[in-house]
């Protein structure tokens, strides 16, 4: 869509929708069928699809079987794998958006600022870099998963040939034959390394902390399998229900408090790392010294075998720094490299410290979450009327598709849009409510296995706090947030 934002001074936005990947489409598609609008999506690249958009590296693909890692009201019957690749996610995303009629309502190339709260009016004043909009609601849905994270080593701009992260891939440079050095064993390294493992001259993976690999037992998905999912809706039905089980059970075994079954799970991994790498030092080096779900959990069938090519070198050694012809390690050895990969994720507090948000009497989000991100329900904070978030802090996943996540918070985001299109001029959560929820999740968070894994990890913030995940069950979290409670809100 080529138009200008709404103006200022036009008639204002029902609802602004910031973001077109699954969080923002979701909301969309359930603003349309509920009769909200107008209503507007913004989304700041070239394309739907966001992180599946952003994320080109070689290797790309979900974690989270493809059935249920979709939407359960835009679901896709012939999905080619268990675990689609990012190709066929995006394709799948852009064919939602277009089915529903979402993209004449879509403005890309457009990024959100920020936003002012006008107490008179009851509307939000938006900047975006394309100009101003009004409207009474804003829905974020950008997620934490787009700013990508570069570590702290010295000289890292000294390196004269190519360098970049893998959530900004540059496919002009050819690879072929060449040394690559990549930093980071996170999600990204688990699926580039085997990728890049086989057309390196030489590989060099920089590890700090081996992490946590269970089988994945990727597999297409059989022609027959398609067609009994495109003739039986029910069927379909029934197999997302058996995923969404299957992982939902992993909150129980020990994915989010340390109990006996953790230990259960790392002896599943264990397995998996002893048949695949025979040579014990190299395996030593592999095994992690920390409690398994204290760090994200990944799967792989193929990341073991690629470490053991005899192109491939694994570098336990910290990290001196960057020199113009590669890295120097602690031991003193140096390692010249033609390309650098930074496997180093994402920086999640980015997106809403490079945005101005002022709420109620002029305070700042930023200000407020200064110490620590927290939010009622992880969807709404006192002092901001009308804005809503999507997989906002503690509500990510460790051990279930986010997407399930995505699902209940647009149906509770949706009743209080409801209550503004009944007459309501702004809604906003009770502080009290906002303060019981949030020591709620300190509390569970207290002997979570994130605080008592023994380990550091990008979930935690600089006081050491969780303000990403979820620490319960998916279906604590539906119990939880699926409808509004009026009673938790102020209505004005």
């Amino acid at each position: 869509m080529t138009e200008s934002p709404r103006e200022a001074g036009a008639e204002p936005l029902a609802v602004l929708i910031v973001g077109a990947g699954f969080s923002g489409l979701a909301m969309a598609i359930r603003c349309r069928q509920a009769g909200i609008g107008p209503l507007r999506v913004i989304e700041k690249a070239d394309s739907i699809g966001g992180t599946w958009y952003d994320n080109t590296y070689p290797g790309a693909a979900c974690d989270i079987p493809s059935h249920l890692y979709s939407l359960s009201f835009a679901p896709k019957a012939d999905w080619s794998r268990m675990y689609a690749p990012q190709a066929e996610i995006l394709a799948y995303l852009r064919e939602t958006a277009e089915r529903h009629g979402l993209m004449p309502l879509t403005q890309l190339g457009t990024t959100f600022q920020g936003a002012r709260w006008d107490e008179a009016g009851a509307v939000w004043h938006v900047e975006t870099d394309r100009g101003p909009i009004t409207t009474r609601a804003i829905v974020s849905g950008m997620g934490g998963l787009h700013h990508p994270a570069y570590p702290t080593i010295p000289g890292r701009d000294s390196f004269t040939g190519p360098a970049f992260h893998t959530a900004a891939w540059d496919h002009s440079v050819g690879l072929a034959g060449k040394r690559i050095g990549i930093i980071g064993t996170g999600a990204s390294a688990i699926q580039v390394v085997p990728e890049l493992a086989r057309i390196a001259g030489h590989l060099t993976l920089f590890q700090r902390t081996p992490p946590w690999i269970m089988p994945k037992n990727d597999h297409a998905i059989a022609e027959r399998a398609k067609t009994r999912y495109r003739r039986l809706p029910l069927a379909r039905r029934l197999e997302r229900a058996r995923l969404f089980w299957l992982h939902e059970v992993r909150a129980v075994l020990g994915f989010t408090r340390v109990s006996k079954l953790t230990g259960q799970a790392e002896a599943v991994a264990r397995r998996h790392l002893a048949r695949a790498v025979p040579d014990k030092d190299l395996r030593a080096k592999l095994t992690p010294n920390y409690r398994l779900g204290c760090k994200r959990v990944l799967i792989s069938d193929d990341y073991y075998p690629a470490l053991q090519r005899r192109n491939v070198t694994l570098e336990t050694g910290g990290i001196a720094r960057i020199t113009e012809t590669g890295l120097a390690t602690e031991d003193g050895r140096t390692h010249d490299l033609d390309v650098i990969v930074y496997a180093t994720g994402f920086d999640i507090t980015a997106t809403f410290a490079r945005m101005d948000l002022v709420g109620r009497g002029g305070q700042r989000l930023k200000e407020i979450w200064a110490d620590g991100m927290g939010a009622y329900q992880g969807i709404t904070v006192a002092g901001f009327p009308n804005y809503f978030m999507l997989l906002g802090p503690n509500t990510g996943l460790g051990h279930n598709s986010v997407v399930s996540m995505i699902e209940v918070q647009v149906q509770h985001v949706l009743d209080c849009l409801k209550a503004l299109r009944r007459g309501t001029r702004a809604i906003e959560v009770r502080p009290e409510a906002q303060a019981r929820f949030l020591d709620r999740i300190r509390a569970r968070l207290a002997d979570s296995i994130w605080q008592a894994g023994g380990c550091k990890s990008w979930y935690l913030d600089a006081q050491g706090r969780n303000a990403t995940l979820w620490p319960d069950s998916v279906m604590a979290y539906r119990r939880s947030a699926r409808r509004a409670r009026m009673a938790d809100y102020r209505l004005g």
